[in-house]
């Protein structure tokens, strides 16, 4: 059974529906690929895909060691190349870490398991990918 189902809406725009719950998502060419930008572009989720899969790679672990990253929030900016074919150049991701007490060794396994999620390691090398941590203690 297939997980999404894709339907071409036409103008650029594209239905996508998660099989398992129904929920349904949109996406639109960006405007500066002759898209109209009501919604994310394909690009837009492939980095949103990489920043939700850091962070729940680090809830899982926060889960396991007894630690509470609610509240977290991950800044993402996205640059596109042109050269020779349009395709991601670089991604930046600034995590934004609760203001709460994490012990050093904690902070680092967790950034580490960000780094180790699944879509970070299926992105081609050739997208360059900075991440930053910013812990408010």
């Amino acid at each position: 059974m297939a997980t999404v189902k894709i339907k071409y809406r036409g103008d650029l725009r594209v239905e996508c529906e998660h099989v398992q719950s129904g929920t349904k998502l949109y996406t639109d060419a960006p405007t500066d690929n002759q898209g109209k930008g009501e919604s994310f572009s394909p690009t837009d989720l492939c980095v949103t895909s990489l920043a939700a899969c850091m962070m729940t790679a680090m809830g899982l672990l926060a889960k396991t060691i007894g630690e509470d990253i609610s509240g977290t929030e991950i800044e993402v900016v996205k640059k596109m190349e042109a050269d020779p074919l349009r395709r991601i150049g670089a991604i930046n991701l600034v995590f934004l870490m609760p203001d709460r007490e994490y012990s050093d060794k904690h902070k680092i396994a967790m950034e580490r398991a960000a780094r180790a999620c699944a879509v970070h390691r299926s992105l081609s090398e050739k997208v360059i990918q900075h991440v930053e941590f910013i812990w408010k203690k």
